[in-house]
């Protein structure tokens, strides 16, 4: 897969341009590579690492870290099926085994028009609402395989009200020039005009 594309790199120099330390944009970024493909690919990965002054390896070593992040191809819509011991003790494995017949996949594959893919995952933090999943990190709940067929159904026709993976908001934050407090860097020992001015300690000879 490509490097950050033009429309993404306006994006990426905008993101940059708020952090006086390049490499405290590096999830962010991690963020933007994976909302421009769907995954975040080794090639973006050292595009990432060239804009923000640190190795590859520095970049995967964050990438692989965090679950929300994929480093290979998944489908526009991920489904996350706990398995989970409350999930699982109110028949999970029985979802989990219907999803893989209705969809025509092993768990942790992806549909052949690379529509949904889907696998079976820890806890998710649902348990009074077993059994539970996610489209794309989007809860559903009480879930029966007739509410999984719906939900497949629905994402085949658009009806499911749910963005493609990896797209994070439908209104990106800007702040206005005349609006930033500004950066200040960690190790400035000069803080920032908007800092408050040290009070004298009680009871010391200037108060």
């Amino acid at each position: 897969m490509a490097r950050l594309n033009e429309t993404s790199m306006r994006i990426a120099n905008d993101i940059l341009g708020r952090y006086p330390v390049r490499k405290s944009a590096l999830i962010p970024l991690l963020h933007l590579a994976q909302e421009q493909d769907g995954w975040v690919s080794e090639e973006a990965m050292a595009h990432i690492a060239e804009l923000i002054g640190i190795t590859p390896a520095e970049v995967l070593g964050t990438c692989s870290f965090y679950e929300m992040f994929k480093r290979s191809p998944v489908g526009e819509y991920r489904i996350n099926i706990c398995h989970g011991i409350s999930c699982h003790l109110v028949g999970a494995e029985d979802l989990i085994e219907h999803a893989e017949h209705t969809l025509g996949v092993r768990a942790g594959s992806i549909t052949d028009d690379g529509k949904i893919s889907f696998e079976g995952v820890e806890c998710i933090a649902a348990c009074t609402e077993a059994p539970c999943l996610q489209v794309n990190y989007r809860y559903r709940n009480n879930v029966t395989t007739d509410d999984f067929d719906e939900l497949v159904e629905g994402i085949r026709n658009g009806s499911v009200a749910v963005p493609p993976h990896g797209t994070l908001a439908a209104t990106r934050q800007l702040i206005p020039e005349d609006k930033a407090a500004g950066n200040a860097m960690v190790d400035d020992p000069t803080p920032p005009a908007w800092w408050p001015a040290p009070q004298p300690e009680e009871g010391s000879a200037n108060g």
